[in-house]
């Protein structure tokens, strides 16, 4: 399922709306209760939209599947990608550089940001195959040098 318009501009416009709702959220509840709010619902909407996509893997989901759609997220040089290992059960890169990480913190919303994008990609394993699993320990939105991807695909009856 490709996108009608670019992922990142997609959440360039989502994050117009949510940085309204957040700031709403912090003078009614607070900012821990706002955040949790915001984490809980992009959560969701990353499931969804990840069973979407899951929906239109021709032959079903796999590692390879999920590989194919990746270039959603890197249209645009919206992300700078350096591979670091790929074989059959396997996916790992990381990113040297974040478009969206950028456009959060101009829209002055590097507060939230890792809540808008980074939350996302975890989440994104789960609706898309259950089977899918990433790790990640740093991220470019929280300061580091790059984002390390590790995605796994797990064999039925792996645990």
């Amino acid at each position: 399922m490709a996108s009608p318009i670019p992922i990142i501009e997609r959440r360039r416009i989502e994050a117009e709306l949510l940085k309204e709702v957040y700031e709403t959220l912090v003078g009614r509840y607070g900012k821990d209760e706002a955040k949790q709010l915001i984490s809980e619902s992009v959560r969701r909407s990353s499931i969804a939209q990840a069973a979407q996509f899951a929906a239109q893997a021709e032959g079903g989901t796999s590692l390879q599947s999920f590989i194919d759609i990746q270039s959603n997220w890197t249209a645009e040089n919206a992300l700078e990608i350096k591979p670091v290992y790929r074989d059959d059960s396997r996916f790992e890169f990381n990113v040297t550089r974040c478009r969206y990480a950028e456009m959060y913190k101009a829209m002055g919303l590097g507060e939230i940001g890792g809540l808008l994008s980074c939350n996302r990609d975890g989440s994104f394993c789960e609706g898309y195959d259950p089977k899918l699993k990433m790790t990640r320990t740093q991220t470019i939105m929280e300061g580091a040098s790059h984002c390390d991807f590790r995605y796994r695909y797990e064999a039925d009856g792996e645990a």
